[in-house]
């Protein structure tokens, strides 16, 4: 039989609640995100996430010996999975569209559809492909 060292991870939320005085909502968010101070966290032990495989070695009895493998897509972390799909998705969109079999009225619908999407897209991101 093949010996496989696995490492399982997965995410305890920590969090902390503070007040913040802004002129907007926005302004309120990025004070949070901007201040570093973490000295009232709190664990949410309640809220932890799927435990996912981040790592794989065959033949080892520790991480640093055998032969890394590559985590068959169903054992890694669901919103990594997700946000993977997501941009192979964003690329897809990002193809010359061309009707291809929708008529020209369809086709003019889809399109500004489209590009809201892609503008979420580059905002969750943080990358324009515009010049593809």
């Amino acid at each position: 039989m093949t010996r496989f060292v696995i490492e399982t991870t997965y995410h305890l939320p920590i969090y902390r609640q503070r007040v913040y005085e802004a002129e907007s909502l926005e302004d309120a968010c990025r004070c949070a995100i901007d201040d570093d101070g973490w000295e009232d966290e709190e664990s949410d032990i309640d809220t932890s996430g799927e435990t996912f495989v981040t790592g794989v070695w065959e033949n080892a009895d520790r991480s640093v010996e055998g032969t890394a493998r590559m985590i068959p897509d169903e054992f890694r972390e669901t919103i990594q999975r997700k946000a993977d799909l997501f941009d192979r998705l964003a690329v897809l969109l990002r193809e010359p569209a061309q009707p291809m079999g929708l008529s020209p009225h369809d086709f003019e619908n889809w399109l500004p559809k489209v590009l809201v999407a892609l503008a979420e897209a580059d905002a969750i991101t943080g990358i324009s492909m515009k010049g593809d």
